[in-house]
């Protein structure tokens, strides 16, 4: 309803503000539909979120802010690429792994490890049969899950400003 208000004059460019907080699903779901539907009908939209899913989906620009900041502005697919990965392995780890960092940031395609609150993070630039070097040499310091992602604009976000919180 509120969207159908503010484009009720026709405008240019349209600002929206955290406009699908305290949505359910299917809301947000109908949010986005007509935040494109506007975009296609050549309206500019300008929107905040902290939903970085939001943000890929829906923007054609993105501007990473912290404290009042512009940290970084480009399209989606560029701001992920600068993680330097292209493959993200999560690794679950039941002892501390120092050691592990050096060891996994020898293997071949491998561009980054940083630990992570429950394990490390290894960037991988290719993962062609990296998989189970990796699992091979967690496995001693009890490698109990392992997750194989993406890069996100959330992990673009957390780079850029850490991990923890802040007032």
């Amino acid at each position: 309803m509120q969207i159908a208000r503010a484009i009720a004059h026709h405008p240019r460019v349209l600002f929206l503000d955290e406009p699908s907080a305290g949505l359910d699903p299917q809301s947000r779901i109908a949010m986005w539909e007509a935040v494109q539907r506007l975009h296609t009908e050549g309206i500019t939209v300008v929107l905040t979120t902290h939903y970085m899913e939001e943000a890929d989906e829906l923007c054609d620009r993105v501007a990473i802010v912290d404290a009042g900041k512009i940290l970084v502005e480009d399209t989606p697919a560029a701001l992920k690429s600068s993680v330097g990965a292209k493959t993200l392995y999560e690794l679950d780890l039941r002892e501390p792994a120092e050691s592990l960092i050096s060891v996994l940031s020898a293997l071949p395609h491998v561009s980054g490890v940083e630990p992570t609150p429950r394990g490390l993070r290894v960037m991988a630039e290719n993962a062609d049969g990296l998989l189970p070097q990796v699992v091979s040499a967690a496995s001693s310091y009890g490698l109990s899950d392992l997750s194989i992602t993406e890069p996100t604009l959330e992990t673009v976000f957390i780079r850029l400003t850490g991990r923890d919180l802040r007032e």
